[in-house]
């Protein structure tokens, strides 16, 4: 019994620390100054703010044992869907960027070095 209550109580941190990481990305899409960084703050909101609180709802559901029978399939679908999200979210973020950096729309200053202009005129 002390294992399901421990389980309970780690879900619940990582529920919570899903919703800092939530608030703290709203924060920094308001705040950041340009696009590029805009876009590390969604990252984070993604990636902390909804794979972490995915792992911690399976621990509660492990820990509680409310669901019954349908606890498996219940924690089965958040752990792949945070595998998802992990695999998914750095790739669409990763070409989103590129393809901003190269039409050259959103400006990328304030810049102290640009390593991929220096690859592209080599």
């Amino acid at each position: 019994m002390v294992v399901m209550d421990l389980l309970a109580l780690v879900g619940m941190g990582l529920v919570a620390i899903g919703a800092v990481c939530d608030v703290l990305a709203a924060i920094g899409l308001l705040r950041f100054p340009n696009f590029f960084l805009r876009m590390h703050a969604a990252t984070v909101g993604i990636v902390g703010g909804a794979v972490v609180p995915l792992i911690g709802v399976s621990l509660v559901a492990i820990g509680t044992n409310a669901l019954g029978s349908a606890t498996i399939s219940f924690v089965a679908t958040c752990i792949s869907t945070a595998v998802f999200i992990l695999i998914v979210a750095p790739i669409g973020t990763h070409i989103l960027a590129h393809a901003a950096y190269h039409s050259r729309e959103p400006s990328p200053q304030p810049l102290e070095y640009d390593a991929l202009e220096k690859g592209e005129k080599e």
